[in-house]
């Protein structure tokens, strides 16, 4: 035999044990139970270190259930989960972002439609009046929106009105109180000398001149703003109308845009968040108006002029929580100490915060009630936040936003599962 033939023979007798082995694997993987797994008698096993073959040494580390690879045995498991939970925070944070980003780019169109919404669930129950007396609903609608607006231009006329006739005296009076603060300053602890007055008055008229341009600049912005704040008004008008109108077909619209598995929950979460902004916008104007009434009362005793314009200024003030009612009455108190002194200015000042400690701790928990019960820091955090971001109109719309957030995720983590079914969803504005 040649020395071919003997290594064709070679070649090929480990080509027929090779496929034996091959055969008789697979028999062994078909004849195994199913979910048992069959170890491989090719693959050979993790190779120990050399400092696993010394006598006395630990053996390698089993992989956890978290791990990927062997290398991650090497990191403490606390660190793994803090790793775990930093960069899904930073996702957070990048989503929470670029969605502030987007609404603070639409913010002309978002805080018109949510100012539509807050007054919509202001009217809805008159709405609801009507469509019980049989009225039809686009004429229901037309008649609260009208009469609303009618209300509001006559209350602002009234004030602007009686502004106009009280600025002359109150601008007499006012420099009459800029003299008696003069004189005190000169006669007073401070001992001030006409030229020391007179060299800050001075440096006072030379800031203002310096930032003329400035204040120039922001008057020729006011063009803009007032062009958005009339886009904006009339965004808010047709938007009120049609959320009293069409709010039902525009909630089973929204509804049926989710998967059938979460049309249930949302559908609950929604209508209990309705049912809160509206008890919160609500009782908002009842205590708004009992504040308003308790302040413009001594006022009007203490015979402090511009009483009805504060008290309407208190009012729109009270719709920011803890702090608005406050600061408007401030404005009463120093409005007080220009009119009639330091002794009247201080009995106002005492109302003001008579009537805050009313609001805080017996209107707030009986008209709100625990539906919209929220934590006063939670309050506090979020008016600085909304101011922050969109200004007097962020602090407006902060806290309805944070009772409605409230209501919903506790519905959509609660285990109840509604009866409603989500095409017989009723808005509360539509509700009969």
């Amino acid at each position: 035999m040649s020395r071919f033939e003997r290594m064709r023979g070679r070649l090929r007798r480990a080509y027929e044990s090779g496929r034996e082995s091959v055969r008789s694997r697979r028999e062994e993987l078909d004849a195994a139970p199913e979910g048992v797994r069959v170890a491989s008698p090719v693959s050979p096993g993790p190779v120990a270190s050399p400092s696993a073959m010394v006598v006395g040494a630990e053996p390698p580390a089993a992989m956890h259930n978290s791990t990927v690879s062997r290398d991650d045995t090497e990191v403490p498991h606390a660190l793994r989960i803090a790793a775990a939970w930093c960069w899904r925070l930073i996702v957070i944070g990048i989503v929470t972002w670029a969605l502030l980003k987007i609404i603070g780019t639409i913010s002309i169109v978002i805080i018109p439609l949510t100012v539509a919404l807050l007054l919509s669930a202001l009217l809805a129950p008159a709405v609801g009046w009507l469509l019980r007396a049989r009225f039809p609903r686009s004429l229901a609608t037309g008649v609260v929106l009208v009469g609303g607006l009618a209300a509001v231009i006559g209350t602002l006329t009234l004030v602007v009105n009686e502004f106009i006739q009280g600025v002359p005296e109150l601008s007499e009076k006012s420099s009459q109180g800029v003299r008696q603060i003069q004189d005190w300053l000169k006669t007073g602890p401070l001992h001030l000398s006409d030229s020391q007055l007179d060299r800050y008055i001075d440096e006072a008229q030379s800031w203002i001149n310096g930032n003329t341009e400035r204040f120039t600049s922001g008057a020729l912005s006011t063009a803009a703003t007032l062009a958005e704040v009339l886009t904006g008004t009339v965004l808010v008008l047709f938007a009120t109308f049609f959320f009293l109108r069409d709010g039902n077909n525009i909630w089973r619209f929204l509804v049926r845009l989710l998967p059938v598995a979460a049309r249930w929950k949302v559908d609950d979460a929604g209508r209990a968040s309705w049912a809160t902004l509206g008890a919160y916008v609500r009782a908002t104007v009842l205590v708004a108006f009992i504040d308003a009434v308790g302040i413009g009362i001594f006022l009007v005793v203490f015979d402090i002029p511009f009483a009805f314009p504060l008290a309407a200024l208190v009012f729109l003030g009270a719709f920011i929580p803890i702090v608005g009612a406050f600061l408007s009455g401030v404005v009463a108190v120093l409005v007080a100490l220009v009119d009639s002194g330091p002794v009247t200015a201080l009995i106002i000042l005492g109302v003001v915060i008579g009537v805050q400690q009313v609001e805080g701790h017996v209107l707030q928990p009986l008209i709100m009630g625990r539906a919209v019960a929220i934590h006063p820091l939670a309050v506090i955090i979020g008016i600085a936040a909304g101011v922050v971001l969109a200004g007097i109109a962020g602090a407006l719309v902060a806290v309805p936003l944070i009772a409605v957030l409230n209501t919903a995720v506790r519905r959509l983590a609660a285990r109840t599962v509604p009866d409603t079914p989500p095409d017989a969803v009723v808005v509360a504005s539509q509700a009969p």
